[in-house]
């Protein structure tokens, strides 16, 4: 049976916008196939920078297309648009006829069985495939209107081993292959999958991606063995780094171990992010003066190894420089250069900023009995390496030079660290400061700038969030659970109001205190959703939820999921299921506290004694309640509602009696509500 094979040869493609077009293509032809009922055996799909191949084995010539009816538009639309889908399927005004359906009255026609030529439908799906990829950026070129990640120089097709004549753009399909190298152009003309690899592997280009991450990975693995390094490679670099080359050849390249006395950060960070090299370690994890290059090319003359080693270590003699002078230039004195680094127009400068930090720091110190003085001085200083040259440079070690900066002019180490940890966490699942001083700083600079851009009224959006506020709540809250805070968070908001209105920012927004707590309560459903905590306790939470104590909602939603299903969960639901089922039926609001007075039976008595237990427990000091506890007290309240249901009659014929027991049961209800609201549990009613 016939095969296809269809390279799309280009300027070298940046890796992500490769591996983004190779994988739509693969989808949308994969997708293709299936809706026009093409069977195949297998297909392959292969990218380098250059090229994105796919091959698709043994497709029938010939297809049978069976009737079936195809729907067309509504019945009284213009006669045009009647026409545009006559035409569009090939048939007579006397094929079409009307039908009902769900949605209306609609015309339609039905085609009849026939054969067709699969190459028709190829060129079809092909043609639409590349067609429509997402490019996050692409260009033009030339005179040309045609689209695409980096120039398209020239499309090869072939089916059944001759040319798939189609055009795309000003581009005209061939049977022949293109292999530029060291300015010598070659063309082939190729018939078969075979001929095509075979052809590609003379010139030592290896189009399958995953065998060229293979090789890489296994001479990784030999030069450590033999150097008795330990094999850490950065995941994301590895994946570029197999995208950018498509003869990969892997060199072990050093650098004068001189540079190795500046912060390993500054090497890593040389190496990884600014050359795409890999760094090596020994077995005590000890960064090395060596690292690993994968070049596109054999070097036998050692000049690609030369260059890249004298690169490397302009590189760092350039960062050697600037940290022998940064590291030498106080602190405290470093603070007022900030007063010329814009923090946010609307917000002032970086100055003002860490002035509001250090006065809710101060402030936040006396919540955790923390010392003022140093805390003062972490917020003072936390943001001073901003304005030194080698964060200049590399400004993705902010944070973590400001750390040594300050190691090396003798401030205490839980001060120095917190300049780098505040920055912490920066993503959903990475790591927060587990150290005071490092905690309270990360928790009061992220509260800053919440409660500015609130306060200008520059808040997220639906669709964009240009300051990153969704994460920095996300990390604010995950700091505050995962170290275990329960913090008066309204205090802390109010008082860095006042700051920004202490410093002449324009307040656009007087609700504030309101919408900030709002918005960390709907960016807690993204950390409990990461937890698998179930959707409706996390709603049942939240929209019980009042106050600021985040650490309180948190372990509640821990603790439903975890007995939920377990007699204590079983209990407490059944318990409030009765009662809630009964008074939920009352048109009338009941607003009303029960009169002991009014109770007939033993069973309504103990029920509210039961009741006024449980809440007497409930309102302890925040800091005493045990949650866990509180859940089970919760479902010891099963025999009392038992026997409330079993021995008393709600609707008594005495209208009073009735409204008290009424009054009872929503007394019940408002009680369990408080821990979290039990109404909007799943399968409450059931």
């Amino acid at each position: 049976m016939p095969d296809l094979l269809l390279e799309l040869y280009s300027e070298e493609i940046p890796p992500k916008l490769q591996i983004n077009a190779r994988n739509e293509i693969h989808d949308s032809i994969k997708n293709s196939l299936k809706d026009e009922g093409i069977k195949y055996k297998e297909i392959k799909f292969y990218s380098s920078p250059t090229r994105i191949t796919f091959f698709i084995k043994d497709i029938p010539e010939k297809i049978r297309n069976f009737a079936k009816e195809i729907k067309g538009p509504k019945v009284g639309v213009m006669q045009d648009i009647l026409n545009s889908f006559i035409r569009a399927h090939g048939v007579s005004k006397k094929d079409v006829f009307e039908k009902d359906i769900d949605k209306g009255r609609f015309y339609f026609v039905k085609t009849k069985t026939k054969e067709i030529f699969t190459k028709d439908l190829l060129i079809k799906i092909i043609l639409n495939s590349i067609s429509s990829i997402n490019w996050k950026k692409s260009m033009k070129w030339s005179g040309n209107s045609l689209v695409w990640g980096r120039p398209l120089r020239s499309i090869f097709s072939i089916f059944n081993k001759k040319l798939l004549s189609f055009t795309y753009g000003h581009l005209k399909s061939k049977d022949s292959v293109t292999i530029e190298q060291d300015l010598i152009v070659k063309h082939k003309k190729i018939s078969t999958f075979i001929e095509y690899q075979a052809f590609l592997k003379k010139n030592n280009i290896i189009l399958d991606h995953d065998q060229r991450k293979k090789k890489i990975l296994k001479r990784f693995e030999n030069i450590c063995i033999t150097k008795n390094y330990k094999q850490i490679f950065d995941k994301n670099l590895i994946e570029e780094v197999v995208n950018i080359v498509d003869k990969p050849n892997v060199l072990l390249i050093n650098f004068d171990k001189k540079y190795l006395e500046i912060p390993k950060e500054i090497i890593i960070s040389t190496l990884q992010n600014h050359q795409r090299y890999f760094p090596l370690f020994d077995n005590q994890n000890r960064l090395t003066n060596f690292f690993l290059v994968v070049a596109d090319k054999i070097d036998s003359k050692n000049l690609i190894k030369d260059g890249n080693k004298r690169v490397v270590e302009a590189r760092l003699s350039d960062a050697k420089f600037f940290w022998d002078r940064d590291k030498s230039r106080n602190l405290i004195k470093q603070v007022s250069k900030l007063k010329k680094i814009v923090f946010y127009e609307k917000l002032g400068t970086i100055y003002d900023k860490t002035q509001r930090l250090r006065k809710i720091a101060a402030l936040l110190s006396d919540q955790l009995n923390i010392s003022k003085e140093k805390i003062e001085i972490a917020a003072s200083i936390s943001k001073t390496d901003l304005s030194s040259e080698l964060v200049g440079e590399y400004p993705e070690l902010q944070g973590v030079m400001g750390k040594y900066f300050a190691l090396s002019q003798g401030f205490e180490e839980d001060v120095a660290e917190s300049i780098s940890e505040h920055y912490l966490p920066i993503g959903i699942n990475s790591e927060v400061p587990k150290k005071k001083i490092s905690y309270s700083i990360s928790i009061v600079d992220k509260l800053d700038s919440l409660v500015g851009f609130f306060l200008i009224n520059e808040k997220p959006t639906s669709s964009k969030d240009p300051f990153a506020l969704r994460r920095a709540a996300i990390g604010l809250l995950r700091t505050i659970i995962e170290n275990n805070l329960t913090i008066k968070l309204v205090d802390l908001i109010n008082y860095s109001s006042k700051l920004f209105q202490d410093q002449g920012v324009e307040i656009k927004n007087n609700n504030i205190e309101k919408e900030v707590l709002n918005f960390l309560k709907e960016r807690m459903r993204n950390i409990l959703k990461e937890k698998k905590i179930r959707s409706d306790i996390i709603d049942a939470s939240i929209s019980s939820h009042i106050g600021d104590n985040f650490l309180d909602l948190y372990k509640k939603n821990i603790l439903m999921n975890k007995y939920l299903n377990k007699e204590v969960g079983i209990n407490t639901i059944s318990s409030y299921k009765r009662a809630f089922n009964i008074i939920e039926k009352i048109e009338k609001e009941i607003n009303g506290r029960p009169d002991p007075v009014l109770f007939r039976k033993d069973e309504e008595k103990f029920l509210f004694e039961k009741i006024n237990e449980i809440r007497k427990n409930f309102t302890v000091k925040e800091d005493k309640k045990n949650y866990e506890n509180m859940l089970i007290q919760l479902s010891e309240v099963k025999p009392f509602t038992d026997n409330f249901f079993d021995k008393v009659i709600v609707n008594d014929e005495n209208i009073d009696i009735k409204n008290n027991r009424l009054e009872l049961l929503k007394m019940f209800c408002n009680t369990f509500n408080t821990f979290i609201d039990f109404s909007k549990l799943e399968g409450l009613n059931g």
